[in-house]
């Protein structure tokens, strides 16, 4: 039965210090400068019978295992019980090195660190608890959504094959332009948070040293302008494994500074994100609110025999075969150690009208479109990077197609079937989750 909304929102700093490894390229990165600080965003909603926390990380992802750190602390610190904490990560390029991804050493204690100062952000967010509705609209930007995977006229599959490559025939899969919103306001009609939900990859910066939140920090300073007030402004990625904002058929972008790009993406998506926000003229005082979790079995693509002598032989000679080569060739020989498949968590929550599906994942955008289009919910996020991390997962048909994303390595080792797995038990959680009242 529905109660009154109470919700907090708080923000805590989770900048690493300069030195501190970089993830999301090939080549390790330390950073050198900061261009703005990163942060764990919490939301914490609850009612007389349910509380939940809501938190998005600007880190490129992080492990079920280190997660768990934040879900420990959050049940220490509060009465938020640990499998009620929604925890995903933004995906910047950006930022500290918080996965174990090619040779590039992890910062562990970093890692750490960053989930409990994550578990402090929803305790700060309890202590601002107060009586509050929520209003959800969306908007479209599809200026900024470009498919990156490409159909090549030698019948082959390119991720981001280059400006002005005139060997493209189409884009290999679609895109999702939905903008999602959740506005949070208190009694007074002042906003106390807000959630966005976009399906688009990091943009790239020029300055590659720098740590930044990248458009997911722009967006959250850009909304908060354009309000005029301040609160916690979030975007939670969508589903975007194989979407970013480069369009290979049009001319290259201007960058007049370096973090030019990373801006004007930020400032485009929260000006939709501002107008979706206009259009809502009802407000919730007593949302029905749920969580619901599904586990399912992950499996993973293995090597032949074959191939892993190739990639043995391959190891010792990097000199010869490069960098790029050489990195393909140690993950293999690490992921012939793995188990072969694990349980992941697939999760759910239900705010009022708004129905939340997160996947532990780098998702293809097909995922999200599938799990938006059979939702019971009037309004669906797909949040990817949810809960856990186990790399890229593209559809069946990309895995056949090749291309960067189905590489076998241990951010890219998805089975044929995982699509299917996900998406239904993405929509299982939520038409669970629709049946409360």
């Amino acid at each position: 039965m529905a109660s009154r909304l109470q919700v907090g929102a708080a923000a805590v700093d989770i900048t690493p210090p300069l030195g501190a490894h970089m993830q999301g390229f090939f080549q390790d990165r330390q950073a050198e400068d900061i261009a703005d600080p990163l942060y764990a965003r919490a939301i914490v909603l609850q009612n007389e019978s349910v509380a939940m926390a809501i938190v998005v990380c600007d880190i490129i992802g992080a492990c079920r295992s280190d997660l768990d750190i934040a879900r420990t602390r959050v049940a220490e610190l509060t009465d938020i019980p640990a499998a009620h904490v929604f925890l995903s990560c933004t995906h910047t390029h950006y930022g500290p090195t918080t996965l174990q991804l090619a040779h590039i050493p992890k910062e562990e204690a970093y890692t750490e660190w960053a989930m409990r100062k994550a578990a402090d952000a929803v305790k700060l967010a309890v202590n601002r608890l107060r009586p509050a509705k929520v209003g959800v609209a969306s908007g479209l930007c599809p200026e900024e959504t470009h498919n990156r995977r490409f159909r090549m006229r030698d019948g082959t599959v390119k991720t981001n094959p280059g400006i002005g490559n005139t060997e493209i025939l189409e884009a290999a899969g679609p895109v999702d332009p939905e903008v999602g919103l959740a506005v949070f306001l208190d009694e007074q009609d002042s906003p106390i948070a807000a959630l966005g939900n976009y399906s688009l990859h990091y943009v790239s910066s020029g300055a590659p040293v720098a740590i930044s939140a990248n458009y997911f920090g722009a967006f959250s300073r850009a909304l908060q302008r354009m309000a005029g007030t301040e609160f916690v402004a979030i975007m939670a990625n969508g589903c975007c494994g194989d979407i970013n904002n480069v369009n290979p058929l049009a001319p290259s972008p201007p960058m007049p500074q370096p973090h030019y790009q990373v801006e004007r993406v930020g400032n485009v998506i929260a000006a939709r994100a501002c107008a979706a926000w206009n259009t809502i003229h009802t407000f919730d005082p007593e949302p029905i609110l749920g969580v619901g979790i599904r586990e399912i079995e992950f499996e993973r693509r293995t090597s032949s025999a074959d191939e892993l002598a190739v990639a043995k032989d391959a190891y010792g000679k990097q000199d010869d075969i490069g960098l790029l080569e050489w990195v393909y060739a140690s993950e293999a020989l690490k992921l012939a150690g793995w188990p072969t498949s694990w349980s992941i968590p697939i999760m759910g929550l239900r705010i009022g009208d708004l129905g939340i599906a997160g996947l532990p994942c780098e998702a293809f955008v097909e995922y999200g479109l599938q799990i938006k289009e059979r939702s019971p919910f009037v309004h669906t996020m797909a949040v990817e990077l949810a809960n856990d991390f186990v790399g890229y997962c593209p559809t069946d048909v990309a895995l056949d197609e090749g291309g960067y994303e189905t590489r076998l390595c241990c951010w890219a080792m998805a089975a044929k079937g995982t699509e299917r797995k996900m998406v239904e038990a993405g929509i299982a959680v939520l038409d669970e989750l629709a049946e409360l009242n």
